[in-house]
């Protein structure tokens, strides 16, 4: 039987603590807005600019604010409140130079330093609407190149036809490693066509600086039909391989989490529906969700003739 971790995915305290919380929240004309009851923490300290930007396949929607995007997020590694990565994340050490590993049905097998990974590419400014499967939503300014471009230059063979990656496992520095909330290392995937969709993104960046910790530093991925299901942060290992990979949720919570996992509204959550979400800051779930995250028009080919409900 598949374990379902203790805290679930809402932090614990926003959960027990719901009913005093809303009501303090409550503003003048029934608004609501997240303010440091959520988090508790500081926002996290701004890091080094980076350079030479484009802006490629942006929403026009306003982003949600720096503190919103690095105080409240999931990173299991450090915790399984949403304020845990910002907490203990920023202590974190990554190994320099940080690698990947190339490995699988590929030609070009073997360890890229971040350099090299880098070398060549225009980063880009993608301002991506982000929903959580919870049933909160953001909008984040992403800075990173599409994850096309480094699978072209590693030339996957015919055999390979699904994409599986691998966070880095470091128990010393990741203090969520040593509980058994979930299996590690964290293990993700995404078919071919899905990795190699121009949406899809390796990331390196927020806001024009470098990627805080909490939010996946050095290298993390994202793609934004599937945000809140697949979004693998700390990557070192990228492998092709011809057969499905087993993940760390499917393992973990196979009725919640399917390989696909795609924003679908249809498909309720076992806990809860997927119909609505709330836009933070407002803790409402006001809004309709829309399939795909509302990019449908771009990703819904991939899934032709699927039946998205088993298919889940």
């Amino acid at each position: 039987m598949a374990r379902i971790p203790s805290s679930e995915i809402t932090a614990r305290r926003v959960y027990l603590n719901r009913r005093s919380f809303m009501q303090s929240m409550m503003v003048a004309g029934g608004a609501t807005v997240l303010a440091d009851s959520v988090s508790a923490q500081q926002p996290a300290a701004h890091g080094r600019k980076l350079t030479t930007i484009r802006s490629a396949l942006s929403t026009t929607e306003k982003p949600n604010t720096w503190e919103q995007v690095t105080t409240y997020n999931n990173f299991y590694e450090f915790g399984t409140d949403k304020s845990d990565p910002a907490v203990y994340a920023p202590r974190y050490r990554p190994p320099q130079p940080w690698t990947v590993a190339i490995e699988g049905e590929c030609a070009r097998r073997g360890r890229l330093n971040l350099e090299d990974i880098l070398k060549g590419e225009t980063l880009e400014d993608r301002i991506y609407r982000m929903r959580c499967v919870e049933g909160w939503s953001m909008v984040i300014p992403w800075v990173g190149f599409p994850l096309a471009n480094l699978i072209k230059r590693v030339e996957p063979t015919s055999k390979a036809r699904f994409v599986e990656f691998t966070t880095a496992h470091d128990t010393g520095q990741m203090r969520g490693q040593r509980s058994d909330v979930l299996e590690w290392p964290y293990v993700e995937g995404l078919r071919l066509d899905e990795a190699l969709h121009p949406l899809t993104i390796l990331a390196v960046g927020i806001y024009g600086e470098v990627l805080p910790n909490q939010n996946g530093a050095p290298l993390r991925l994202v793609v934004p039909w599937k945000y809140g299901f697949k979004g693998i942060k700390s990557i070192v290992r990228i492998r092709f391989v011809e057969r499905q990979p087993q993940t760390s949720w499917m393992i973990n919570w196979p009725e919640a989490y399917g390989f696909y996992s795609n924003v679908n509204p249809t498909v309720d959550h076992p806990r809860h529906s997927q119909a609505t979400e709330a836009r933070l800051p407002s803790l409402f779930r006001s809004m309709k969700t829309q399939m795909f995250n509302g990019y449908a028009d771009q990703v819904a080919s991939l899934y032709k003739g699927m039946d998205l409900r088993k298919n889940y």
